[in-house]
C-alpha cells in the first residue's frame, strides 16, 4: 500500500506539470482558435532563461523572476504580435505549421547557442523526503504538486471571480457579442497569451530539476500536454487538469506494474480510447459547427 501511494503521489506531481502545459493549449484555443504546437518548447525555454540568469550571478529566486518577465515578453507578447496575429487571417492550418516551425527553431537555437547536453537545474524546494502514511515522498514531488495545483486554482478563481476573468471568458465564448458589450477583445486575448507564458515558465521551473534542462524536453512535454488537453476536454480548463493528472498517474503505474518499455505508448492508447468512446473528452462539451 505504501509503495502504491508513493507511485500515486509521484504520478500526480508529474501529471500536475503536464496539466499546466495542457491548460495553455486550452486557453489559446478558447481565446483565438490557436493550436500552439510549440507549447512543449514554451515549457523548455524558460529553464534556460533561469540558467542564463544564474550564469550572470543572480540568485535563484531573482533568476526565476527574471525568467518569468522574459517569458511574458517572448512567449506572450512577441509570440502573439509577431506570429499569431500575422498568420491568423490565413487560417488555422498555416498557423499550426508556423507554430511547428517555431518549436523547431526554439529547440535548435537552444541546442546550437547554449548546449546540446542536459544541464543540471537547481530545485526551488528543499532536498530530502517526507513520510505520508508510510510512503516516502520527496519534497520536490510534494512541492511540484502543490505549486501546480495552486497556480491552476488561482487561474480558475481569476476567471470566475474577477471582472477581467469574466471578460476573458466572454471573449472566448463569443467575441462579436463581447465586443458589442464593450469588452476590449484584443486586450483579453493578450492577457490569455501572457497567462500561457506564465504557466509555461512555472512548469519549466518545476520539471527541469527532475528531467534536467535540455533542448529536447519540449518534444515529450508538448506531446503529453496535447494528449492531456484532448483527453480531459479541449474546451475546459478543468478537463486539461484532469487529463494531465490522469496521464501522470497512469504513466507511473504502468511503468511499475506493467512495463517501463511501453510507458510512452500509454498516453497514446488512452487518447485513442477517449476519442472512440467520448470524442469531446472526459469533461469537455460538444461544439456544433455549421458546414
Amino acid at each position: 500500500m505504501a509503495e502504491f501511494l508513493q507511485i500515486l503521489i509521484s504520478g500526480l506531481a508529474a501529471g500536475s506539470i503536464y496539466a499546466l502545459a495542457a491548460v495553455g493549449f486550452t486557453l489559446l484555443w478558447q481565446a483565438s482558435q490557436t493550436i500552439n504546437f510549440a507549447q512543449g518548447e514554451f515549457v523548455m525555454l524558460p529553464a534556460f532563461f533561469v540558467l542564463i540568469g544564474i550564469g550572470f550571478g543572480l540568485p535563484l529566486w531573482l533568476a526565476v523572476l527574471a525568467a518569468l518577465v522574459v517569458s511574458l515578453l517572448v512567449l506572450g507578447v512577441f509570440f502573439k504580435k509577431l506570429l499569431v496575429e500575422p498568420m491568423l487571417p490565413h487560417g488555422t492550418l498555416p498557423l499550426v505549421i508556423a507554430t511547428i516551425a517555431l518549436g523547431l527553431l526554439m529547440k535548435e537555437s537552444v541546442k546550437e547557442f547554449y548546449s546540446a547536453t542536459a544541464q543540471p537545474f537547481p530545485s526551488i524546494f528543499p532536498e530530502g523526503t517526507i513520510s505520508l502514511f508510510g510512503a516516502v515522498v520527496s519534497w520536490t514531488d510534494v512541492g511540484n504538486l502543490v505549486t501546480a495545483m495552486v497556480a491552476i486554482g488561482a487561474l480558475q478563481l481569476f476567471l470566475d471571480r474577477t471582472r477581467t476573468g469574466r471578460c476573458m471568458q466572454a471573449t472566448a465564448q463569443n467575441p462579436a457579442v463581447a465586443e458589442i458589450l464593450g469588452v476590449n477583445i484584443k486586450r483579453m486575448v493578450l492577457y490569455t497569451f501572457l497567462i500561457n507564458a506564465g504557466l509555461s515558465c512555472i512548469a519549466s521551473v518545476l520539471i527541469s530539476p527532475v528531467y534536467l534542462a535540455k533542448f529536447s524536453n519540449g518534444e515529450t512535454i508538448g506531446l503529453v500536454a496535447f494528449i492531456a488537453a484532448i483527453v480531459g476536454g479541449f474546451n475546459q480548463i478543468r478537463g486539461a487538469l484532469v487529463g494531465g493528472l490522469l496521464i501522470g498517474v497512469i504513466d507511473n503505474l504502468s511503468a511499475v506494474y506493467v512495463s517501463a518499455q511501453y510507458r510512452a505508448a500509454v498516453p497514446l492508447v488512452l487518447l485513442i480510447v477517449i476519442i472512440l468512446v467520448r470524442p469531446q473528452g472526459l469533461l469537455g462539451t460538444s461544439e456544433g459547427r455549421t458546414v
